[in-house]
């Protein structure tokens, strides 16, 4: 059976239309601890590192499929993607190594040495350098794109755990745990450049391109440090919920996000860096994550299985989804305009779907000759010509009359997938 995209237009409301909805779950092997995500907009893939199996699941975009499994190190936990040489970096926390994976073929082109129980990675486009941060060791291993060799060994403060990158200025940043202050480095030179005091307990830094801001969560101190990203000095200490964690950018509202172990979720206008909303989202916060096609975030709660999704223009909860057990990490691929939710204790990925952008298709779409333009039909009549037809709505139910907004239609003999549009 073919489907084809049916667009009823009328002038109410669509808002129903853009609803989020758990797609599929991908099950991978018993006892695998997936802990990290990233994607691969040149191949249109999802790495998944799984700290118990120690290896990286490799995901068609498309298909939902796993394609590969590579092996990484002894209990991989971070990962981030270099689009200059199409690769992909895995830390191996538990023997201090970086895994670099060639994004085009998924097979492991080396294991780089790094410090002691590497953590977060970045990258810096302007160099073609990644960055790990090692929070064994205090310091942080800058590896070559091109040679893949390490280049330089920056000392940070005591244990870093976060790194985020200013294209503006070229500078990486490193949140230190444990020193209260963040270590910023020359991304040319690698080299310190400032070490800047914070209120302590720093787990996750996050950069704000439109103000050149950098914020940091203060564990501690239950509050964010914004840091100016031209003079490398505090402007800003903005209260958050209790115990913060973790912190995203919406670059459309020009708001950062913060998600704090007690279920709250700060939202800050970073134009006059203030509270403008305190959003409960669930239980024990873990992790966050934009999706830019709609304007939505997505909060992991790891306590309750759940993602709970909210409204970036309207910082309201739209939606939450229950997910596998213990999410706890995320991301966005913006093709199917998909979001991937790793499951740690339940070895699952969730796939989360938008119904208000991306790309719909078939798994497996049949080539044609010629180009399909969409067909256009006008109303009763246009309703009436679906009459053999099946329509279901965005969330998978069947429609007997169909009216305003997004549906999919089933015909016994499509021979391809084409548009329907009924206008008004």
């Amino acid at each position: 059976m073919k489907y084809a995209f049916l667009l009823l237009a009328a002038s109410c409301s669509l808002s129903a239309v853009h609803a989020q909805w758990l797609e599929t779950t991908i099950t991978l092997d018993p006892g695998t601890g997936p802990c990290a995500l990233c994607y691969n907009p040149q191949n249109n893939k999802v790495y998944c590192a799984n700290d118990y199996r120690h290896n990286v699941a490799v995901i068609d975009g498309t298909t939902n499929e796993v394609i590969a499994t590579l092996p990484a190190g002894a209990n991989p936990c971070r990962l981030c993607y270099n689009p200059t040489d199409n690769k992909v970096y895995c830390t191996n926390n538990g023997v201090h190594s970086v895994t670099i994976i060639d994004g085009a073929r998924d097979s492991v082109i080396s294991n780089v040495t790094a410090g002691d129980s590497p953590g977060a990675l970045c990258y810096n486009p302007t160099n073609n350098k990644v960055y790990s941060a090692n929070n064994g060791s205090d310091n942080v291993t800058v590896i070559d794109g091109t040679t893949n060799k390490v280049i330089a060994t920056v000392t940070a403060g005591s244990l870093p755990a976060d790194l985020c990158y200013n294209p503006t200025n070229n500078k990486v940043y490193c949140a230190n745990a444990t020193s209260a202050s963040v270590t910023v480095i020359d991304g040319a030179s690698d080299s310190v450049i400032a070490t800047v005091a914070v209120e302590g307990g720093e787990n996750a830094v996050c950069y704000n391109p439109t103000n050149n801001k950098v914020y940091c969560v203060n564990e501690g101190a239950n509050s964010v440090s914004v840091i100016d990203g031209a003079t490398n000095e505090v402007v800003a200490t903005v209260p958050s919920g209790t115990t913060p964690v973790a912190l995203c950018y919406n670059q459309t509202d020009n708001k950062i996000y913060c998600a704090d172990f007690n279920g709250q979720v700060t939202v800050i206008d970073c134009s006059s860096d203030t509270v403008i909303a305190m959003v409960t989202a669930g239980s024990a916060l873990c992790a966050l994550c934009y999706n830019p096609t709609n304007d939505k975030v997505f909060c992991a709660n790891s306590a309750g299985n759940t993602v709970t999704v909210i409204g970036g223009g309207t910082n309201r909860v739209i939606t939450s989804i229950p997910v596998g057990v213990v999410p706890e990490a995320f991301c966005h691929n913006p093709v199917q305009n998909r979001v991937y939710v790793a499951n740690y204790e339940s070895s699952t990925i969730s796939v989360l779907r938008d119904s208000g952008g991306g790309v719909e298709e078939s798994p497996k779409p049949q080539a044609s000759s010629r180009r399909l333009e969409p067909t256009v039909l006008s109303g009763a009549s246009g309703v009436r010509r679906l009459a053999p037809c099946v329509a279901f709505d965005a969330m998978g139910r069947r429609v007997a009359n169909p009216r305003s907004g997004i549906y999919f239609v089933r015909e016994a003999q499509a021979q391809a997938i084409r548009k329907v549009v009924i206008t008004r």
